[in-house]
């Protein structure tokens, strides 16, 4: 593919199996990681983003005029077993994971840009971005317009990388469960303020453990949610482990 198209602009779209369920490694990474077979899943999915796509990008000499975003579609999965043994991922202080319309550990992902000689290296942006602003930007990259004749959710991501803005264009994102809309995150203007209110949040199985282990993944409505009315509310900026709800009598405003 780079050698047929690497005198012309280009677009590849690389989606790996790597770390979804089931999860199938390669006997060169088998017991590879201290965390398991999910890690040695992620071993080998390092090991082929830098061997069959970035230094194949620096061998050809595009190094330099070759955008790279590397993203996942989801946090990691927790359910994943075999027998008694767990192999799904972990999400650090974050609640939830896969499959979760909600919580923040089903949302964050890896957003890793590199742009050799055009974006500084190292820089870190803690500000709100979607997988929706991959379209743009790419259309953006291409010298291209987003349609007109209809809304488009996703902001190109260039003059937050580049510097030239500050903060995401993102005042608001609903986060949705299939089609259920089950949270709603508000990064207040002006403000390092992120709110998030949970309409709808899956029923944990066992209750204590963050996950849906009786039914292998959480469902998006019937019986496997319970509904809140008020929603519940966090302040992310605060408390981005959302551990605790806030109310009228903790947070007047």
């Amino acid at each position: 593919f780079y050698f047929r198209n690497k005198h012309r602009p280009f677009l590849l779209f690389v989606s790996l199996l790597h770390v979804h369920t089931p999860l199938i490694t390669t006997e060169k990474f088998q017991g590879r990681s201290r965390h398991g077979l999910y890690g040695d899943n992620v071993e080998e999915m390092d090991w082929m983003v830098g061997k069959w796509l970035l230094d194949v990008i620096d061998k050809e000499g595009l190094k330099n005029n070759t955008f790279v975003y590397f993203a996942s579609d989801h946090g990691g999965c927790l359910e994943a077993h075999r027998g008694n043994a767990q192999l799904g991922g972990w999400n650090g202080i974050y609640k939830g994971g896969k499959g979760m319309g909600g919580w923040e550990g089903g949302i964050r992902v890896p957003g890793i840009v590199r742009w050799s000689g055009t974006l500084p290296a190292g820089t870190v942006i803690n500000e709100l971005t979607s997988l929706m602003d991959v379209f743009p930007t790419v259309v953006h990259l291409a010298g291209g317009a987003v349609p007109q004749d209809r809304v488009i959710d996703g902001r190109t991501l260039l003059p937050l990388l580049q510097g030239t803005v500050q903060h995401s264009e993102h005042e608001f994102m609903f986060h949705y469960c299939g089609v259920f809309l089950h949270a709603v995150r508000w990064h207040q203007k002006d403000s390092g303020t992120i709110w998030k209110a949970h309409y709808a949040t899956p029923v944990f199985q066992p209750e204590a453990s963050g996950a849906c282990f009786g039914r292998g993944i959480c469902p998006c409505f019937g019986d496997g949610v319970t509904h809140h009315d008020p929603p519940l509310l966090f302040d992310l900026s605060q408390d981005p482990s959302e551990a605790n709800p806030l109310s009228a009598d903790t947070e007047p405003l």
